[in-house]
């Protein structure tokens, strides 16, 4: 009798078996095709698995939420989009579900990347368009719950790649950016807070301002202090990337009726920092920004191969730009 009922719950077992292993590798659907299925915030294993039989993409849920207890993946599901192929086994699909491989995109902000150029990646991979995203770069109440005292949130996105899961609002993606920014300059910051009286605008304003002008790293805190020696001698900033920006392209040629076009950004017209950012800093020019060279320097022209020549006086600055212009007549005419 012992012997009859032990060999039942070994056939029952070995069924049960067998027929878990059909219910899982073997594919619901035969014919193959693209699927997004999306997991909500705040679902459960049991919700997941719910909409993927909805899907038609697994056949028994019970089987399902077994495999889910035994490996401890019913504890823990992440939402978002999953991009599922139909002929797949629910083994595969499950293991996809329990690796938690939604759907991302890779948005990448370069170092002196501005407003435009990441609105247009946003606006790429269907976040938000790009007017919206102007928009809300400037909306007074997205930028009073991040403390931003800048006419936007130019300057405050950190240079960085970032992986968006499909279906992130802009609001959240461009949270998670400013946060960023503020993570990464933090120590910076406190250390440079005895130094000046800087404001955390006033520090993102002329870090990106050196941003756009240096292109050796070495010379980022000679040409922060160029600035700042101006800034106490209360003269003007004349940094050529203030005078384009809102009108142009900054990969556009700078001409001489840009230096005297009238905007509030321009430093050529407007003496001080302009109202904002006009770029996104890296954190090496923000620590230039906080941390000048000591340095004399008040001028400085580029050499056209990354460096630039640094003068005290009006003097030695126009000779250096004769000298600069004179190389590139030389080099036209070879």
């Amino acid at each position: 009798m012992i012997k009859n009922i032990f060999i039942i719950i070994l056939v029952t077992i070995v069924l049960s078996l067998s027929y878990a292993a059909v219910e899982m590798l073997v594919p619901v659907q035969t014919v193959g095709k693209n699927v997004e299925v999306q997991i909500p915030k705040g679902a459960t294993f049991r919700q997941a698995a719910d909409i993927l039989s909805r899907e038609k993409l697994i056949r028994d849920k019970k089987v399902f939420m077994v495999l889910g207890r035994l490996t401890g993946a019913d504890r823990k599901i992440r939402a978002g989009y999953y991009s599922i192929w139909s002929s797949m086994s629910p083994l595969d699909i499950f293991r996809i579900i329990r690796q938690g491989r939604i759907i991302e995109y890779e948005v990448k902000v370069l170092e002196g990347d501005s407003l435009p150029e990441i609105a247009e990646a946003f606006a790429r991979h269907g976040i938000i368009t790009t007017e919206d995203f102007m928009k809300l770069s400037a909306d007074p109440e997205f930028l009073s719950s991040y403390a931003i005292s800048s006419p936007s949130f130019e300057g405050y996105i950190f240079p960085d790649t970032y992986m968006l899961p499909k279906g992130i609002k802009a609001e959240e993606a461009l949270g998670m950016m400013i946060d960023r920014m503020r993570e990464k300059t933090a120590d910076i910051f406190l250390k440079g807070a005895e130094k000046g009286r800087m404001t955390e605008a006033e520090v993102l304003t002329l870090a990106s301002i050196i941003e756009k002008e240096a292109v050796m790293d070495s010379e980022r805190p000679i040409i922060s202090a160029v600035y700042h020696n101006r800034l106490k001698k209360h003269m003007l900033l004349q940094a050529d990337p203030t005078s384009i920006y809102g009108i142009k392209s900054s990969k556009e040629r700078i001409m001489r009726s840009d230096l005297l076009r009238k905007t509030p950004y321009n430093t050529y017209v407007v003496k001080g920092l302009p109202p904002g950012p006009i770029a996104s800093p890296g954190v090496k020019s923000v620590a230039a920004a906080l941390n000048p060279a000591p340095v004399p320097y008040l001028y400085f022209v580029s050499n056209n191969d990354g460096s630039h020549t640094f003068s005290v006086t009006l003097g030695e600055h126009e000779e250096a730009v004769r000298s600069y212009r004179d190389k590139k007549k030389i080099k036209a005419e070879g």
